[in-house]
């Protein structure tokens, strides 16, 4: 296999992290392109830093014209806040790399010649009346909510990408990304997944916002990565749903991570957030037929691998 050079924009991040990483072990070398602004570079295991020949970061915030000496072989663009308490508190930054950000790495991906990767999300399908979510789905979103300023920034990316493959010819690929979920997310990301592991290892209450009724469907990282890189290698311009079909209850969720942990602290309910999804299940009938692509990896041994990661960085194993 030819040794591929990779650009990831948001390339620190939770799955940036993990896509720089598996790139680099499949040979490759990486280009990581991050402005740091909800992540840090020291994410990367010492021998994967910035010296190694294998990775490469720049510090650079992608709304801003970005420069590249070296030729590029395929852009993973994944920069962007992606986390509730991110967006809502960078509402302007979350909607310029949707928008200047995307515009830029695309024009970059014309120059280089280079296959164009748009990490898209679920979030395009809003607060979803088609249950569970095909890519022919247009969503149903409030575009002046607080959730707009990411929910909007990603459908707008998705429409230049397609603009660009249309008018420029770029080889391009959407990945709509449903939760994601495994080792290395921030304690503080505001997801549930690591929210009710932190609260729970840290002795304190679980916060359920609304009922706990509402569902979500959870894909482990590798998973995730694998369905990526497939992506990438295929010749698919159309979105395609990356996640895990497996729905279950906010609700359940909180309380398998109570017995998972042995916990016995109290589940507490809060005013569920305005725009809330009440329900997320991907399609993943375009993965499979497409890309030969399932999530393989069962919930319980991720999320295993998920809260041992957490107490080893809290210092409880």
């Amino acid at each position: 296999m030819p040794i591929k050079r990779v650009l990831v924009t948001g390339g620190a991040g939770f799955i940036g992290t993990h896509l720089c990483i598996s790139l680099i072990n499949s040979g490759h070398k990486v280009i990581c392109l991050d402005n740091l602004i909800t992540s840090e570079e020291n994410r990367f295991p010492k021998k994967l830093d910035s010296q190694s020949d294998m990775l490469k970061f720049i510090k650079h915030d992608i709304t801003q014209r970005i420069e590249i000496e070296e030729d590029i072989d395929e852009i993973f663009h994944l920069a962007s806040p992606a986390s509730p308490i991110d967006y809502l508190k960078l509402p302007i930054e979350t909607l310029k790399v949707g928008a200047l950000g995307t515009h830029n790495t695309l024009g970059l991906a014309k120059n280089k010649k280079a296959k164009f990767l748009l990490a898209s999300t679920s979030e395009v399908y809003g607060d979803p009346e088609v249950h569970p979510q095909p890519e022919s789905y247009w969503g149903n979103v409030n575009p002046t909510g607080p959730r707009g300023v990411y929910d909007e920034a990603k459908r707008f990316a998705e429409a230049i990408t397609i603009a660009y493959h249309k008018k420029h010819n770029v080889p391009i690929r959407i990945a709509r990304i449903f939760n994601t979920y495994g080792p290395g997310m921030r304690f503080n990301d505001g997801r549930a997944i690591p929210g009710f592991i932190y609260q729970t290892l840290s002795g304190k209450p679980i916060t359920i916002y609304g009922d706990g009724k509402q569902t979500r469907s959870f894909c482990y990282i590798s998973d995730l990565i694998e369905g990526l890189k497939n992506l990438m290698d295929s010749d698919f311009t159309e979105p395609v749903n990356l996640g895990n079909p497996k729905e279950m209850t906010i609700e359940t969720l909180a309380r398998t991570i109570l017995n998972k942990i042995g916990s016995k602290s109290e589940i507490v309910y809060k005013e569920l957030p305005e725009d809330d999804p009440k329900i997320r299940q991907p399609d993943i009938t375009r993965a499979k037929n497409i890309l030969n692509w399932n999530a393989k990896t069962s919930f319980d041994t991720g999320l295993e691998e998920t809260i041992k990661d957490f107490k080893i960085r809290l210092g409880l194993s």
